[in-house]
This record gives structure tokens, C-alpha cells and sequence, in this order.
């Protein structure tokens, strides 16, 4: 039996982070990973991969466009193999560096499935073959998340590619089903266009990126369709299916069903905790198995000593925030170790970031403006479109607006949003601003380089400020 102050269940992101910290505050750590390739999630099978695509899809798309600009780009393709070799190569490189800091010598990396025995026990079945049990002072259940598969008639027997395939794949279909619009769904829809294929987007809300206000939602779609992709919104899945033509799926509408038809379905309707096999019944927590592992902001579960980070807790599955909620743990653990009734850190999502990699990509921080009216905040909110901005003309990327969202009664920032090019780096302006509690009247102070298309930011803050 060994013995540590603190044990982390999974080496992705948030994993490695609360390993990392605890390491650095002196406890005894280690990390269970059972997965054939270290690295996680965003490494593997989610950002980094579809980024890598994407990018090859938005230079495509760029040169098709040459003409615009004067130039002359003839005989416009792709090589499947090339695209995805060069992802292969740069994941390999991510993940090795990944996997170095996880073998580094800091902490102890066993390499296993693990499940409770009991609140402060686990039991690890070894990929080598054999179990080890281990026991903790503290444990942090950062196991990740797998694709959603719902109860849709037909849709197993039609093997739908999900994310995991998509993102290896050389032969890209000439015609795709996308089933859902959220995040991975839009950007995979996106990138499978931009290499010319005819893509159809299923999603039983009426409105894409639920998350988002429903501006901003409006017009990545129609950025996307001024690209060619299809949407069909508020229709109920009914079932899928093969053919000799390919694959299917039906919907229900008001006047009855319609059957779309393509080369291949594409699974994007979200991702379930990865909690199924944890047995965390045997640490006296009462979840389902595959449901959400419920935290407190200082990312405790309702057993004190077990915290919970990433997106096994299916609150918000971004990397930088499941980093944040695996530091804060290992502080906390840190604390609880000690104690000395040190108050526990808690985390703030006052400064959420989100980002969506489509043409036009989108990006937010802080409150919409429905979050903001359910709060019952007195606020107030100023757009400006890109299609009225000189630098976003020069680049022909005119699609979209930003947005900001101030407190009425102080001016302080507290929300953003864009809708254009470059939106995930836009972003960022705002979010600084909103670090340090800036109003828009002191936003509207920092100097701003014309022309550049962050300058675009004045104009709302102008508004605001006024």
C-alpha cells in the first residue's frame, strides 16, 4: 500500500496543474493515468488537434479568396494525408513535452485505471498488468470527459464519426451531417466546408452556442452560411440510418419529417463527465455513474477531502479554467494538510473566457447581456460592426460586431464579446480591462494604434462612456 498527501486521478490538464502545485507546496503527490498516450484531452483530441486542422481549412479559404485582393491562387486544394500528418507531428511534440513533465520525478506517475476502495483508498488495475492500491490524505478526481452518445434510434448502427475520428482522418467526406451546434460542432462544420464539402448542421434548439446572447449566436451563423454551410434549427432528431447513397438522418418539423442524406454523420452533441468506473459510491458520494461530479467554488465535493477539477465536474469545459480548478485544489489540500483553519481559496468565474474557432470565430468574457438581466443588473450595452471598421475592410473580413456590457450605475466593464476576425486574440483587450475592474471611460483612454482592428474597441467604449 503506498501512501501520499495528495492524489490525482488523471493526467490531463487540470491534472497535471493540481500535481504540479501540490508538488511545489511539499506534499507527497502522485497522478493515475490509464490511457494509452499521455497528454489529456486538449492535447490528444481537442484543441490543439482541431486547431491544427482549422488553421490548414482558414488558409485554404484565404487563398479562394484571392482574386478579392488582386492575386491570382489557381488549382486550389488539399492533401488529406499532409493535413493531418502535420497535426500528427505537432501533437507528437505536445504530448512528448506533456509527458516529460509528467514523468519529470516530482511526483509519482502510475499507469492505471483507478476506482475507490473506500474514501482515502483507491485501487489502480496497472496497464502492465496487476493492481496496486494506494491511499491519500487528499484526492483530486480530474479523469476528463468522453463523447456523448444519446439514445437516438439507427444512429449506433450508422457509426457516426465523433471528435476523436474526425480529427484523424485523411479522407474527409465530400458531404457531412454535423449533429449539434455548440463549440465542436461549429468548428469541425467549419473546417470540413472550407475544404469544400456541402455541410449540413442539425441542432433541436433554434438557437447555435446556446451559451452565447443571441446577437452574437446570429451572426456566426450567418457568417457561416455566407460560406455555404447549411443549418437546420429546431427540429427533433427522430433517427439515423444507412443507405446505398450513404448515411441519413430524419427530423421532425412542423409539417411533418424531412430526411437529410450525406457521406457521413458527425457526433458533436457534447461530452459526458468521465466518472462511470470511479465507484464514487465507495467514497460516500452519491452520482450516477457518467453525471457530473458536483464542487464548491474551493472545488471540494461533499466528502471534505475529495476535490474535483476539469470537466468531470461539467461545469466549464475550458483548459485554462480546469487549470485554475486544479491550482486551487492543491492550494486548498495544502491548507487542509496544515491545519490550521487557513480559510480556503475559492475560484471566480467573473472573468470566464470562451472562444470558438469558426469563420468568423467568436469569442466572450465576463456576463452576457441575459446573464446580466437575470442578475437583475442595472447595465448597458454598445456594439460596432466590423463591416463599418477600416482594417477589418482591408483584410475583407467584415463579418460580425463587438460588443461591450457595463454597470450602469459605476461604468465598470462587465462583459464582451466579438464576432469577427480574429476574435480570440480580441478578446483579450477586454479582458484585462475587466482584470483590473477598468470603467469604460478608462477603457476609452489607452492609446490604440490606427489602423489596427483593435481599435475597433473604442467605439463601443465611446458609447459607454458617454
Amino acid at each position: 500500500m503506498s501512501d501520499f498527501d495528495f492524489l490525482v486521478v488523471g493526467g490531463g490538464s487540470a491534472g497535471y496543474a493540481a500535481a504540479r502545485t501540490a508538488a511545489g507546496e511539499g506534499l507527497r503527490t502522485a497522478v493515475i493515468d490509464g490511457s494509452a498516450e499521455l497528454g489529456g484531452l486538449c492535447i490528444l483530441r481537442g484543441c490543439m488537434p482541431s486547431k491544427t486542422l482549422i488553421e490548414s481549412a482558414n488558409r485554404l479559404q484565404d487563398m479562394r479568396e484571392a482574386d478579392e485582393f488582386g492575386l491570382h491562387a489557381k488549382d486550389t486544394g488539399f492533401d488529406g494525408a499532409k493535413i493531418i500528418g502535420r497535426k500528427r507531428r505537432l501533437i507528437a511534440e505536445f504530448a512528448k513535452y506533456r509527458a516529460d513533465q509528467l514523468e519529470s520525478g516530482k511526483f509519482t506517475l502510475i499507469r492505471g485505471h483507478a476506482r475507490f476502495a473506500s474514501p482515502h483508498e483507491l485501487i489502480v488495475r496497472l496497464r502492465e498488468g496487476g493492481e496496486q492500491n494506494v491511499r491519500s490524505k487528499n484526492i483530486l478526481v480530474a479523469a476528463g470527459s468522453v463523447v456523448r452518445h444519446p439514445d437516438i434510434p439507427g444512429l449506433a448502427e450508422a457509426e457516426p464519426l465523433t471528435s476523436d475520428e474526425v480529427l484523424d482522418n485523411e479522407h474527409p467526406p465530400e458531404s457531412l451531417i454535423v449533429l449539434g451546434a455548440g463549440p465542436v460542432a461549429l468548428e469541425m462544420a467549419h473546417y470540413h466546408r472550407a475544404l469544400g464539402a456541402a455541410v449540413t448542421v442539425i441542432q433541436r434548439s433554434k438557437q447555435i452556442l446556446s451559451s452565447m446572447d443571441r446577437d452574437v449566436a446570429d451572426a456566426v451563423q450567418h457568417g457561416m452560411e455566407r460560406h455555404g454551410t447549411k443549418f437546420i434549427l429546431g427540429r427533433r432528431i427522430l433517427g439515423a440510418g444507412t443507405s446505398s447513397r450513404g448515411k441519413w438522418v430524419r427530423v421532425a418539423h412542423e409539417d411533418g419529417e424531412e430526411t437529410i442524406e450525406a457521406d457521413e454523420i458527425l457526433l458533436a452533441l457534447g461530452r459526458d463527465p468521465a466518472t462511470a468506473g470511479l465507484d464514487l459510491s465507495a467514497a460516500g458520494l452519491d452520482i450516477a455513474p457518467g453525471r457530473p461530479l458536483a464542487t464548491s467554488d474551493t472545488q471540494q465535493t461533499a466528502v471534505p477531502h475529495i476535490f474535483g477539477a476539469g470537466d468531470v465536474t461539467g461545469k466549464l469545459e475550458i483548459v485554462h479554467i480546469a487549470i485554475e480548478q486544479g491550482e486551487i485544489a492543491a492550494r486548498n489540500a495544502a491548507r487542509l494538510l496544515r491545519g490550521k483553519n487557513e480559510p480556503l481559496e475559492t475560484i471566480d468565474y467573473r472573468l470566464r473566457l470562451f472562444a470558438v474557432f469558426t469563420q468568423p470565430e467568436t469569442a466572450m468574457v465576463g456576463l452576457t447581456e441575459r446573464e446580466a438581466a437575470e442578475l437583475g443588473l442595472d447595465f448597458a450595452a454598445a456594439t460596432y460592426p466590423f463591416a463599418d471598421h477600416g482594417k477589418s475592410m482591408v483584410h475583407g473580413k467584415t463579418d460580425g460586431f463587438v460588443k461591450l456590457i457595463a454597470d450602469r450605475p459605476k461604468g465598470e466593464i462587465i462583459g464582451g464579446a466579438v464576432v469577427g476576425p480574429h476574435a480570440s486574440e480580441l478578446i483579450h483587450e477586454v479582458v484585462v480591462a475587466m482584470r483590473y475592474h477598468a470603467t469604460a471611460a478608462e477603457f476609452l483612454k489607452i492609446p490604440h494604434y490606427h489602423p489596427t482592428l483593435s481599435e475597433i474597441w473604442t467605439y463601443p467604449a465611446e458609447e459607454l462612456a458617454g
